[in-house]
């Protein structure tokens, strides 16, 4: 059984920042090539960093240089530190696989409002 539970969103002001967390369990992530998405209601659900298990990192254009993707093989997660966020950042966040998906956790809200 595969569950990943993501944690760390609130409410923000532009320009603030926010540390997300994803749990994995029935999962190593240390085999596994992960990625953080969003999705803003009405839309499509959208990649926004991915981080292979050798440590590769890549960023969707609209968050390179404000985001960053890591994560911790002994703890089993994968955290995504965001930065001088925009009000364009609202979002439910959601973490998975980058190639192969499992099923999709509750996500966490992301809200940038002044």
């Amino acid at each position: 059984q595969v569950q990943l539970v993501e944690s760390g969103g609130g409410l923000v002001q532009p320009g603030g920042s926010l540390r997300l967390s994803c749990a994995a369990s029935g999962i190593k992530i240390k085999l596994n090539h992960m990625a953080w998405y969003r999705q803003v209601p009405g839309q499509q659900r959208e990649l926004v960093a991915g981080i292979t298990t050798y440590l590769s990192t890549n960023y969707a254009d609209f968050v390179k240089g404000r985001f960053i993707i890591y994560r911790d093989n002994v703890k089993n997660t994968v955290s995504l530190q965001m930065n001088s966020l925009k009000p364009e950042d609202t979002a439910v966040y959601y973490c998975n696989g980058l190639r192969d998906t499992w099923e999709w956790g509750q996500g966490t809200q992301v809200t940038v409002s002044s």
